[in-house]
């Protein structure tokens, strides 16, 4: 008999096909791709991008699920069953023989590891997938696409590496049992013209502004602006400023 969805896990089971199918499509899978899923639950969406991917990855760290999902899969000759947390395995080797930028990845992940799995994945693993489809909490997905004046250092430490976009918002009362909020579907697709260089150092700047988000750029960075950069930036705030403001920034701090 299935357990009841562990809180601590921040399980919300989503069993609405016709958004795991808007999921599936969004991650524009072929014959030809390995995807990893993370977080695959009852494998419902398992199910889904098993018929549409060459291999599917699905790593699951609740241990009690492990066997319904292999039992679910037994026959599935491109489905692979791991147990495991993603988040202790995304710098290393990743599984399945997974190389960098060959896979996808697909994630219903709790809300509360958003901004770490984002950061692994993005910056710190060596094996980036080519592009992202997560089920993120809707407040998360507005913020990571703000613009005009509302950037943040989670919206810039995005775009510095993917170009995100919101698929379609999704109502709480889809999930079982239902969270506290609203989530949505982001897409995020990996290019090589949005990867600046000194991306690290350039966020790192970025960093340091958003530490004193309240103050203008010409008390926050004081010693890091010169003339020109205090009559251009100077009396903004660090929300206002676009990746490609701050990399005109870091060339001269």
């Amino acid at each position: 008999m299935l357990n009841k969805p562990k809180k601590f896990l921040g399980q919300h089971f989503l069993k609405n096909k016709k958004i795991l199918e808007e999921m599936a499509r969004a991650a524009e899978i072929s014959k030809k791709d390995t995807v990893l899923e993370v977080g695959p639950g009852l494998g419902s969406l398992t199910e889904i991008l098993a018929e549409r991917a060459k291999k599917v990855i699905a790593i699951e760290k609740d241990r009690d699920l492990i066997p319904i999902l292999r039992e679910k899969f037994k026959n599935f000759q491109n489905v692979e069953i791991v147990e495991g947390d993603i988040l202790a395995n995304a710098v290393k080797p990743p599984l399945g023989g997974l190389t960098a930028k060959s896979y996808k990845i697909i994630a219903n992940i709790p809300y509360y590891i958003t901004s770490r799995f984002l950061r692994l994945f993005l910056s710190e693993t060596k094996f980036r997938s080519k592009l992202m489809v997560l089920m993120v909490q809707k407040e998360v997905a507005e913020r990571i696409l703000a613009r005009g004046g509302k950037e943040s250092l989670l919206s810039l430490s995005v775009k510095a590496y993917a170009k995100p976009e919101i698929i379609r918002r999704v109502s709480k009362n889809f999930f079982s049992p239902p969270p506290k909020v609203d989530s949505a579907i982001i897409k995020l697709k990996m290019s090589k013209v949005r990867v600046l260089t000194n991306t690290e150092k350039i966020l790192g700047l970025a960093k340091i502004a958003f530490q004193q988000k309240r103050k203008m750029l010409r008390h926050s960075l004081k010693n890091k602006l010169l003339t020109s950069d205090v009559e251009k930036f100077g009396n903004k705030r660090p929300e206002e400023l676009s990746l490609e403001d701050w990399a005109d920034l870091l060339k001269n701090a």
